[in-house]
């Protein structure tokens, strides 16, 4: 059975494509759980209809499946506090797409 601690180091260098942070760095991943091999992954990001939602979403989805953990996630908006952070690491983090 794998642990909160597994999945959040399977998942750590998972990078924006557009950003030099991590997804865990900016805040897109909120929250990690671990319940009966299904690891349940909170999604915050700044404004709806973000154009690339799924490929972030798969990003994740990737290094937790090929630990053999099954994949479940939500998604909810950022905080006014979490998107000002986020909007900050954008700026100084941008390489553009890759």
């Amino acid at each position: 059975m794998k642990t909160k601690e597994d999945i959040i180091n399977a998942i750590k260098h998972v990078q924006h494509p557009a950003i030099a942070y991590s997804l865990l760095e900016l805040g897109i991943v909120k929250g990690v759980e671990v319940e009966d091999n299904t690891a349940k992954i909170s999604f915050a990001f700044p404004f709806d209809k973000i154009p690339i939602a799924m490929q972030l979403i798969n990003s994740i989805a990737f290094p937790i499946e090929s630990i053999g953990v099954e994949f479940d996630y939500q998604i909810t908006q950022m905080s006014e506090s979490a998107k000002e952070r986020f909007m900050k690491m954008e700026k100084a983090g941008w390489i553009g797409k890759k």
